[in-house]
């Protein structure tokens, strides 16, 4: 048995390769992986496991695409601009505020939608433009759009990462909001202080600032902002605060309600149906990223695979889990992507559980590990995307130095959310 699931997972190791070297994608890559699997395992192409496979994380990607639609709605009605040119009118004198709300711009996105790429795409052009304009350098602005989309995909209430571990597991997606909030707040604005406060201009040039940056239509107020934010997080709250009188409300329909406020709630009218068609063809890749996961993990269970790799991990000592999980997890999310979660997570949570270790706790700083990976080759797509937004045209190992320390820093709180995981389950609420 234990023979045979391992011919099958070095097959798959085989295909996934062959799948990269090939450039083939990560998508088509994982697809090939989980098939040679199940021919490996001699059950040829099994069509029934294929298709629910696929299925696994189809909540996830609802998810994905109303939040996206959601955020690609507030920025074409002017809404980010608005708060951006809000924050410069306002603290353009004031490099410390500055940082500070632009770390809670760059953060509220991929928190709302899980993914750092929507993060770069919705706001990373316009805090680029900020960063440039108190003199920071290329290297070091591409490093902290990155670092401040890694920590919004972390922040709750959406961290796929946990939620795909989480729904592996069999554990409720429950209590995970302030273990979240505190790790990756505290990681973004490290990473911002960090790399942002040198410089060669201390103050802003208002003048200059405004005559550059986009400006949102005519009519646009703080009121076309907050409205259907309050909306969301007010369907989000009522379903905590009263669970017995409120109607479930699924995050999909709560988005798609708030991205209906922000339509009818425009100075401008918008091309809904355009900015949805762009949306989803911009997430494809992720989704198709989710949707192969699904097929693997799938593939995997059914051929002992995925037993094998839980077997291998649960029996390590806790110490040498301790020492290598901050090197192990961003790796393999540089290779396998969101794939990495359900592969290694799942195992890992059934592991703290048996020990007693508190498992929300100890998945909350893996799931804080996971995206600093996602700078990492052979995918490296946030990193990528980061460095294009930043307009940075020197070395990529150079960016890659700029991240050093604050990844570090990044790493050694989530190692110590693992190992202390017990001791900080006060941090768990709901």
């Amino acid at each position: 048995m234990f023979y045979h699931a391992g011919l099958v997972l070095a097959v798959m190791a085989v295909g996934f390769a062959a799948g990269i070297l090939l450039r083939m994608g990560t998508e088509l890559s994982i697809l090939i992986a989980a098939l040679a699997g199940a021919l490996a395992h001699g059950a040829g192409v099994p069509v029934r496991h294929i298709v629910e496979g696929t299925f696994t994380y189809f909540d996830v990607v609802l998810i994905f695409i109303t939040a996206t639609y959601f955020m690609n709605l507030l920025k074409e009605s002017g809404g980010v601009s608005y708060i951006v040119r809000g924050i410069i009118r306002r603290f353009h004198r004031s490099r410390f505020m500055l940082l500070l709300l632009l770390t809670i711009v760059m953060l509220v996105p991929g928190a709302l939608t899980g993914s750092g790429t929507v993060t770069v795409l919705v706001v990373g052009s316009f805090v680029a433009t900020v960063l440039q304009y108190l003199g920071i350098s290329a290297d070091r602005i591409a490093a902290i759009v990155f670092l401040g989309a890694a920590m919004s995909a972390a922040a709750p209430p959406i961290n796929l990462w946990a939620m795909m571990a989480a729904a592996g597991s069999n554990m409720p997606y429950v209590g995970f909001t302030l273990p979240l909030a505190v790790i990756s707040i505290l990681g973004a604005l490290f990473s911002v202080f960090y790399l942002g406060w040198g410089g060669t201009q201390r103050n802003i040039d208002l003048d200059k600032a405004m005559k550059e940056l986009p400006e949102p239509p005519k009519g646009t107020s703080w009121l076309h902002v907050a409205v259907p934010f309050a909306i969301f997080f007010g369907i989000v709250l009522g379903g905590r605060l009263w669970p017995y009188d409120m109607p479930v409300v699924g995050l999909p329909l709560a988005f798609t309600l708030s991205a209906l406020t922000v339509i009818v709630m425009s100075p401008t009218r918008l091309p809904a149906m355009k900015i949805l068609s762009r949306t989803v063809d911009d997430l494809l890749p992720l989704v198709g990223t989710v949707t192969v996961v699904g097929v693997l993990v799938q593939i995997m269970a059914l051929s002992g695979a995925r037993g094998l790799i839980s077997l291998s991990v649960v029996i390590l000592p806790l110490t040498v889990l301790f020492a290598v999980l901050w090197a192990v997890l961003p790796i393999s999310e540089g290779i396998f992507q969101y794939a990495s979660a359900p592969l290694l997570g799942v195992p890992l949570v059934f592991l703290f559980n048996m020990k007693g270790i508190n498992p929300i706790i100890a998945l909350s700083g893996m799931a804080t590990i996971w995206p600093l990976g996602d700078c990492l080759p052979p995918t490296a797509p946030v990193g990528r995307a980061a460095v294009m937004t930043a307009g940075f045209k020197g070395d990529y190992k150079q960016f890659l130095v700029r991240l050093i320390v604050p990844a570090l820093f990044i790493l050694a709180l989530g190692t110590l959310y693992i190992i202390f995981a017990s001791e900080l389950g006060f941090l768990v609420w709901g």
